[in-house]
């Protein structure tokens, strides 16, 4: 009988549940947990793999019927912004982005709430508690980081912290091969400022920084209008059959 190592993960496989993203489908995921010493070497591997990481839960679509959900990735060092991208950059120019160990506080989850009430009231995280909150941060075995964005302040150039109220929030895996955007939210009243479209490019902009190939966006669900967002960030990869694949730039 073969013996495997005590290390190695077990997957499970969900019951199917209503699609969030299509209308009519079903959903199903493969996960496993990401724990011990070794989860961030398993969370890099995971991740390469198409899996996203929640809590210390890595999962990965395995839908029956539907192939809609694509893994993509930013090639952050041939990336270059569109003429619409530097617009945002420079209307969000007064902002600082603080990158610290992932600690949750009560100025975010009142933010977090603010973007739960106006933009996802019905979704599945609709009804978290401060509680839960908490757990959506702490809950890691990975390199994990917050970062914080604010208005800059008058010692910012001292203290190389933002000192102004608390305005979009990310929640990243550092890895080996680039930044992991796990979550994000922002504050709602703020939509002229385009803080998704921000925050993304200033995580490309750390990763080039860092050195790090890849920022990964998660999954592009190919029929969801909310998703088509992920496209413009090109050059990009897609994650197929044959492996990661280049698409656009």
């Amino acid at each position: 009988m073969t013996q495997h190592p005590t290390q190695s993960p077990q997957f499970f496989l969900t019951a199917p549940s209503p699609c969030p993203y299509l209308e009519g489908q079903f959903e199903r995921k493969v996960f496993t947990h990401l724990v011990g010493d070794k989860a961030s070497d398993m969370n890099d591997l995971l991740t390469q793999g198409g899996f996203r990481r929640s809590q210390n839960i890595a999962y990965r679509p395995a839908c029956e019927s539907c192939r809609a959900c694509v893994s993509v990735r930013i090639l952050a060092q041939e990336f270059e912004p569109s003429r619409n991208m530097r617009r945002v950059e420079q209307h969000n120019a007064d902002l600082i982005g603080t990158m610290h160990d992932a600690e949750p506080s009560t100025e975010q989850y009142s933010l977090f709430r603010a973007y739960l009430d106006a933009r996802h009231r019905k979704g599945g995280m609709s009804d978290m508690t401060v509680l839960d909150y908490a757990m959506m941060v702490e809950d890691t075995h990975v390199d994990t980081k917050i970062i914080e964005y604010r208005r800059r302040g008058p010692d910012t150039f001292i203290t190389g912290k933002g000192q102004g109220a608390l305005v979009a929030v990310a929640l990243t895996d550092k890895m080996a091969d680039g930044l992991s955007m796990v979550y994000s939210y922002f504050d709602p009243e703020m939509d002229e400022r385009s803080l998704g479209t921000f925050m993304i490019l200033d995580h490309i902009q750390r990763a080039k920084t860092m050195g790090l190939p890849h920022v990964y966006l998660g999954y592009w669900v190919n029929g969801s209008r909310k998703m088509n967002y992920k496209m413009r960030f090109t050059p990009q990869e897609h994650l197929g059959p044959k492996g990661w694949e280049r698409f656009g730039g």
